[in-house]
């Protein structure tokens, strides 16, 4: 096998171990390239089947392709596709476009609060329909998920590689980094207490090279926005509108992508970089994450 075969039977590998462990299990699904190739992998480990729901936080804000995309794809593979929400936030206004709050604040309410109740099935989830082909009020019962799927790289951000292959959290979603289960030879800590909230992370150990160099040679289907269309910039990472911006980029094709960072011309350029609330946690996403954020 080669490199990015070896990835993808670890990756699979661990998709089956989480369905098989789990009774309780969601992935999410943020719409970028990393979690779009976790989908496909799902998609590859249960033979073109996703058997668990895919849940999207929508802050409302996001980039609109970013939503049409999710919601064609969403129909196009037959995906048990859910979304929630923080609505009060957004109703009151506490969000940092309104400048009723700083741009740590807007992601707590409207990413890691709206995720854990979510989850939790505290707060309304919206299920979409496939005859009608929107969302409606999903009134079935509303069991938390306990296990949750995440397309979380080592490589993207420094908080990101102290995580574990399986993470637990505490019961409000909060992560202890100092106390995480040791993973040596492939040996896998999945026998936590009931009702332990864990994080799964089957792509911990790609590359953001390996992502794209998968992308290409599985012809997946991404968001237009990472690539330059014709005005000399596309987005690396893509997050809510008010504070993702692109790069300066000339790439138009995965190939030129797949070019761009083996030539090291993105080697001191973080990846998040156009994340402006990156910034604001000390250049990190460490508070954020404790707190429950992907």
């Amino acid at each position: 096998m080669n490199h990015l075969d070896r990835l993808e039977a670890q990756s699979v590998y661990i998709l089956r171990e989480a369905y098989r462990e789990f009774k309780s299990l969601c992935m999410l699904w943020s719409i970028g390239k990393d979690s779009t190739v976790l989908l496909w992998l799902a998609r590859k480990a249960f033979f073109g089947h996703v058997p668990i729901p895919l849940v999207h936080i929508d802050t409302h804000y996001k980039i609109p392709e970013m939503i049409e995309y999710r919601d064609r794809i969403a129909l196009e593979w037959n995906l048990n596709m859910i979304y929630g929400e923080n609505k009060a936030a957004l109703d009151d206004k506490q969000t940092f476009p309104d400048g009723n709050v700083d741009r740590i604040a807007c992601c707590r309410h409207l990413k890691s609060e709206a995720l854990k109740r979510t989850l939790s099935g505290e707060w309304p989830r919206y299920r979409m329909n496939h005859d009608l082909k929107r969302y409606v009020a999903d009134d079935r019962k509303k069991e938390p998920y306990t296990g949750v799927i995440v397309g979380v790289r080592a490589d993207e951000e420094g908080s990101r590689s102290k995580e574990r292959y399986f993470s637990p959290r505490d019961s409000g979603n909060s992560w202890d980094v100092g106390d995480q289960p040791p993973e040596f030879w492939n040996q896998f800590k999945t026998d936590f207490a009931p009702g332990t909230h864990v994080r799964i992370h089957p792509l911990l150990d790609w590359t953001e090279l390996n992502i794209w160099e998968y992308i290409e040679r599985e012809n997946i289907p991404i968001v237009p926005l990472y690539f330059n269309q014709g005005g000399g910039t596309r987005y690396r990472s893509l997050g809510c509108a008010p504070c993702t911006n692109p790069i300066e980029s000339e790439s138009r094709t995965i190939e030129e992508i797949i070019e761009e960072l083996r030539n090291g011309s993105l080697s001191n350029v973080a990846e998040r970089s156009g994340r402006a609330q990156d910034k604001e946690d000390g250049g990190g996403l460490e508070t954020l994450r404790r707190d429950g954020y992907m």
